[in-house]
């Protein structure tokens, strides 16, 4: 496991990072090598946020707390990704694991413009290439609710075809289907 930590507005702490690693052993079990985990600790007034992100092979995560003292903070993220990624590994258990092999690559082009504000039409201004790995629609979810995101780009494991799964306003959620016609 491989632990990055960030001090923001306070000084760097070894216990307080030796403290964090230790505790994250505890999501090892729950997640495939290799995993890459980075640690916000972050002092605002009198608030201690401990925000952890996690990155491994399928899966990622993210979760953050925020209490009066650091390592009450970290004893509480780490909880609650715990919880996450328990719910994750259980639900995968009735499904079969698509291999990250089979996805299928996407990406996003990014247009340069000489002035964003003399153009009437909107631009994209980031990329980013992800593999589309192949999943039923309730894994996409749960995926999309481990991201916390608002819409996630998947393969179907049925049809073999890419589809966009998202969050609608009323909390329930769309699945946009390519149509062949």
């Amino acid at each position: 496991m491989q632990v990055t930590t960030t001090f923001r507005h306070m000084e760097q702490s070894e216990a307080l990072k030796n403290y964090a690693e230790e505790k994250l052993e505890r999501v090892k079990k729950y997640i495939d090598d290799p995993i890459a985990v980075h640690v916000y600790f972050t002092v605002e007034k009198i608030r201690h946020i401990v925000e952890i992100v996690i990155s491994a092979r399928g899966i990622n995560t993210k979760a953050s707390e925020a209490t009066n003292d650091m390592y009450a903070a970290v004893d509480a993220v780490i909880d609650k990704i715990e919880r996450q990624l328990k719910r994750y590994k259980e639900k995968l258990k009735g499904h079969k694991p698509g291999s990250e092999d089979t996805g299928r690559k996407f990406s996003k082009k990014i247009y340069t413009a000489d002035s964003i504000e003399g153009d009437k039409e909107p631009l994209v201004i980031t990329t980013k290439t992800e593999t589309a790995k192949p999943m039923a629609v309730e894994e996409a979810v749960m995926q999309m609710d481990l991201l916390h995101k608002d819409f996630f780009v998947f393969t179907d494991d049925n049809s073999g075809e890419i589809n966009v799964l998202y969050r609608r306003k009323d909390g329930n959620f769309g699945l946009i289907e390519p149509h062949r016609g």
